[in-house]
């Protein structure tokens, strides 16, 4: 089950979540009240350069103790509540943000050269690997989770989100099985510029959780979801691999596949990836929709056991697990896609190169992503 829903203009044209609603919202029957979330990107320029922390507590004495511990770390330039209509949904958690700078000083003290995304990182994991009523559940630039336990239309009111506007915009509708149905539970999950929805399950959960413990980062959230957005930040932002690289970490082809390769150098580096990173390979059935804020990309098991389908219409691309649901994002795309099983589908921002961090090897959609459809563009 599961609904996923993506759009993003290559143009970073923004615009409020309306289209994206419906798209999950069509999609209502992949749930059951007990999860629902939205992902949006570009909707803080005013705070572009800073950290926008979104926060979930039970108490309010919890948010003061995640206000003091923030202080001690970060210059704390805004805290203020996230904006709900509060008559949607009665019984929920407390919702605060922090716009927040990591202390220059305690950055040029490190005994290890550490950046301001690592230093940042570091003490979300702590925050929640520590603070038993409290979580952050957001910590990109200018951009925001929101999500909780309700239907796509309950949560997308509750947060107030035709408020918002953004240039990428990712949904999730969750049907809950093996983990519980809880606020922080609900997709999406988000480390800095990451983002992710995920329809299926992850069976290497267990050795995924621990690959990941290995390198400093706190699985606390009782889903199996979460450890993809770790991953991708472990992949891309510390061991700089570009995106097409760790998608096919996370999903890697067969070995008869890679055999098959003619090119030598592509042959030899998907092996090396699959060798070194073997704990970190996803496996189950599973359907994966990632943003960040230069791009999307969609990956599905090598079996696709989970629907996942692609759009196009002159600067936007869109993503859905059906079919119908790209058509109320886009009532006549031009290009409508299905990527076949284990296939990674990518689109960057036209001033975008796409690549996070070395040279990646031929994608076989790059083509087709990379390259503008027919038709005008929508403003």
């Amino acid at each position: 089950m599961c609904g996923i829903a993506g759009l993003i203009s290559r143009k970073k044209v923004k615009e409020n979540g309306n289209r994206i609603r419906k798209a999950i919202v069509l999609q209502n029957d992949r749930g059951n009240g007990l999860g629902a979330g939205y992902a949006a990107y570009g909707i803080y320029p005013e705070y572009a350069e800073l950290y926008a922390l979104h926060v979930m507590a039970d108490n309010y004495s919890s948010i003061l103790e995640v206000k003091e511990y923030l202080q001690r770390y970060f210059e704390v330039h805004i805290m203020e509540d996230i904006p709900l209509w509060n008559k949607k949904i009665v019984n929920h958690p407390l919702c605060k943000r922090f716009f927040v700078k990591p202390q220059s000083s305690l950055l040029t003290e490190s005994v290890e050269e550490i950046n301001e995304d690592g230093f940042t990182i570091e003490k979300v994991m702590e925050l929640n690997g520590s603070f038993d009523n409290a979580f952050i559940f957001s910590s990109g630039k200018n951009m925001g989770v929101f999500k909780g336990v309700g239907t796509p239309a309950d949560i997308y009111d509750f947060f107030c989100l035709d408020d918002y506007e953004g240039y990428i915009w990712l949904a999730h509708n969750r049907f809950p099985t093996n983990t519980p149905g809880w606020w922080g539970g609900a997709h999406p999950f988000n480390l800095l510029r990451y983002s992710i929805v995920h329809n299926g399950e992850i069976s290497s959960y267990g050795i995924n959780k621990r690959y990941l413990e290995s390198f400093g980062y706190v699985c606390r959230m009782q889903t199996d979801s979460e450890v993809v957005a770790y991953l991708l930040d472990l992949l891309i932002r510390r061991h700089g691999l570009s995106v097409h690289e760790a998608a096919t970490v996370l999903a890697p082809p067969y070995w008869t596949s890679i055999g098959r390769l003619e090119d030598e150098e592509s042959r030899d580096r998907r092996l090396a990836l699959k060798v070194v990173y073997e704990s970190a390979m996803l496996n189950g059935p599973f359907a994966i929709l990632a943003a960040f804020d230069n791009g999307m990309i969609s990956l599905t098991d090598n079996t696709k056991l989970r629907p996942m389908t692609v759009a196009a219409e002159g600067e936007y691309s869109y993503y859905a697990s059906e079919v119908s649901a790209l058509y109320e994002m886009e009532e006549n795309p031009t290009h409508v896609y299905t990527p076949r099983a284990g296939q990674s589908h990518a689109v960057f921002l036209d001033e975008a190169s796409g690549n996070g961090g070395k040279k990646s090897y031929p994608n076989e959609n790059e083509n087709f992503s990379a390259s503008p459809a027919k038709g005008g563009s929508k403003g």
